[in-house]
């Protein structure tokens, strides 16, 4: 007993006092860092009075983040031994803040290579026909994002939005689906998010992920060679609602010059070519 007559702290309640210091002093803003991965950032003031802004992301959870930040070591380690990957331009990928990768599409392992090589985490807008088995149960828990591309896909943005304005890096194939690589056209949905979120954009181009003739489906065999090349990056600046039409097809055209760009000076350094026509009968472009 003290002298005020309450229980004297023993050993025990000392260590609790000391453990929870110890956590209250890796805390900021209401949000505590423990076992938080690197690169995800904290939410401060400003980045919840974003989520705040049409459309709104406020009440979407983030997406799983442990699978990806978790397994990204591993998975690079296994992907580099089954084949011969080469990264470059990953100087130009921002190492914090909001960042919309956009990549041109040419095979299956695009997206998951993308996520787990990238120079950052990244969660990748996949088509939601994948988000079934064993599949879909892995890509939500490594936190991918299902898009329904053959429309608008308001829950798709809202959760890429919750990842760039809480810092994250998204991916997009702004083709909108696999196919020669040649970046024809590109889809306006890249531009919003970046719009929307003030994020830098980065063009990225796949050499090497589909052979020639092989369906879009295909992966190609051990040591076959890839690469992925990181163009330079556009910063974009932060656009309130409205953001009109014109602006977002302005900026999808400056998203293709880039990826346009990116894709012949990597073709000039590297001597690889894209694959050329998928098979008539692929399922994709059906």
């Amino acid at each position: 007993m003290d002298a005020r007559g309450g229980r004297r702290p023993g050993r025990r309640d000392r260590r609790e006092h000391a453990r929870r210091g110890r956590r209250n002093s890796r805390c900021q803003d209401g949000r505590c860092r423990r076992g938080r991965p690197p690169g995800l950032a904290v939410t401060t003031a400003r980045q919840s009075s974003v989520h705040l802004e049409p459309p709104r992301s406020a009440d979407v959870p983030h997406p799983a983040h442990l699978v990806l930040h978790r397994l990204r070591p591993a998975a690079g380690v296994i992907v580099r031994r089954r084949w011969d990957l080469t990264i470059r331009g990953a100087e130009h990928v921002p190492t914090e803040g909001p960042v919309v990768i956009a990549a041109n599409h040419i095979g299956f392992v695009d997206g998951p290579l993308m996520a787990i090589v990238a120079p950052r985490p990244v969660h990748v807008l996949a088509k939601h026909e994948m988000y079934h088995g064993s599949l879909g149960t892995f890509l939500n828990a490594s936190g991918q994002i299902p898009v329904e591309r053959n429309g608008p896909d308001p829950a798709a943005v809202k959760t890429a939005l919750r990842v760039l304005r809480d810092g994250g890096a998204v991916g997009v194939f702004p083709e909108g689906t696999r196919g020669t690589g040649e970046v024809d056209r590109v889809k306006p949905g890249a531009a919003y998010l970046a719009m929307a979120a003030g994020a830098t954009v980065v063009p990225l181009v796949f050499l090497g992920t589909r052979l020639p003739g092989g369906s879009t489906n295909s992966v190609p065999p051990a040591r076959s060679q890839f690469v992925m090349t990181f163009g330079e990056p556009l910063r974009v600046e932060h656009h309130r609602w409205p953001r009109r039409q014109p602006e977002t097809h302005a900026l999808s055209g400056r998203i293709r010059e880039a990826l346009l760009a990116t894709l012949d000076e990597a073709q000039q350094a590297t001597g690889m070519t894209l694959p050329g026509p998928i098979p008539a009968t692929d399922k994709e472009i059906l």
